[in-house]
């Protein structure tokens, strides 16, 4: 029996990629900052599988014996969560997905129409600045929040009892059909439901459902044409809209995504099976909030997870840490950054790194390859 584990640490990137400043973020380095500027900030497990080498930083700890450590370079067009999984599975885009300011009215119109609905908003906003400026206006009324980001993504907030969830999703589910219909390359479509009566109280929840574009082919299809079992943790599932998946496991915090990975890797089973996990609390909850302490905070919590962890890895097992793009929480803004991202490994037994994002999709299938 031959496993896999890759967890994608959802926008831990490492700074320097070269076409930053393309994407409007020069300077831009998550993991180098929060080790600059947060005074005693450590993380001795993922150090220990070569984080301090990739990182350069001054102090050194004794490596593991079976890690190999790098960074990967997406070459890919775009910065997003979407566009940065496709590509660890080996499905690289030549063309970005489309962005917006706003929607077309005559989409907005029709998608009313199909819906039975009728929007506010429209804008590109923040998660936190749409509810602020929109959420109390939904209460009253009872129409839903349509907003983007500079990220390829349809967005609709919706109170989660108001409203109703089940309705939330089937309004994304007619989006991301509409969309598909008129070859607008949205990358995801978002459900977005919170709770709370005010301003001050409105809280997202962690029923979020993501609607994504059909990937091309990626190792998963090829690992479970081939009777691997392909094992989503996290949102997995929503980014590859199931394509290749054999078994979903939603999740809706790091440390439920913790537990869930921890379960099935030590779950008895005698078949092949490849775990792809993302985290993404580093992400949601402080990157785009740009809270540098809760984004450490975060991340020693998954490093003292990891520590414990790392023992039930196997020399024969394959173990593979890396992030889909960065969320400096020191950038301007509140996107995505563009940056490379680093990449540790256990049993890989060579070293990697200076190659793209694919080159985890071709370890992967070299070790569970019939």
């Amino acid at each position: 029996m031959k496993r896999v584990l890759c967890i994608v640490m959802d926008s831990v990137g490492c700074g320097n990629a070269p076409d930053a400043e393309s994407y409007g973020d020069r300077g831009a380095n998550t993991l180098g900052h929060l080790y600059e500027r947060i005074p005693g900030f450590s993380l001795p497990n993922l150090e220990r599988l070569g984080l301090g080498e990739v990182l350069d930083l001054d102090r050194k700890v004794p490596l593991h014996p079976a890690a190999s450590f790098g960074r990967l370079t997406e070459t890919s067009a775009g910065k997003d969560t979407t566009t940065g999984h496709w590509e660890l599975m080996g499905c690289a885009l030549a063309e970005g997905f489309a962005t917006f300011e706003s929607f077309p009215l005559e989409f907005v119109a029709e998608l009313e129409k199909r819906a039975g609905v009728e929007f506010i908003g429209n804008v590109a906003a923040s998660g936190t600045e749409i509810l602020a400026r929109l959420g109390e206006v939904h209460l009253q009324s009872g129409k839903p929040i349509l907003y983007t980001s500079a990220d390829s993504v349809l967005q609709i907030a919706a109170h989660e009892t108001m409203f109703g969830l089940e309705r939330l999703w089937a309004l994304c589910q007619t989006a991301r059909a509409l969309l598909d219909e008129r070859g607008m390359r949205v990358g995801r479509v978002i459900a977005r439901p919170f709770l709370g009566g005010s301003a001050a109280t409105f809280k997202r929840t962690g029923n979020r459902h993501d609607y994504s574009l059909l990937p091309g082919e990626t190792v998963l299809n090829r690992l479970q044409a081939a009777g691997v079992a392909t094992i989503g943790v996290g949102k997995i599932s929503d980014i590859f809209a199931g394509s290749g998946i054999s078994e979903s496991h939603p999740t809706q915090s790091n440390a439920e995504g913790m537990a869930v990975i921890g379960r099935l890797w030590e779950a008895p089973r005698d078949d092949d099976h490849f775990i792809l996990a993302n985290l993404v609390d580093f992400d949601s909850l402080y990157g785009h909030r740009r809270d540098p302490a809760g984004y450490a905070g975060c991340l020693q919590e998954f490093d003292e997870w990891l520590g414990g962890f790392i023992g039930n890895v196997r020399p024969d097992d394959l173990l593979v840490l890396t992030a889909d793009h960065g969320n400096d929480p020191y950038h301007p803004g509140t996107d995505h950054t563009r940056e490379q991202v680093p990449v540790l490994t256990l049993g890989l037994g060579r070293e990697v790194g200076g190659g793209s994002f694919a080159e985890v999709a071709a370890w992967v299938e070299q070790r569970l390859q019939p």
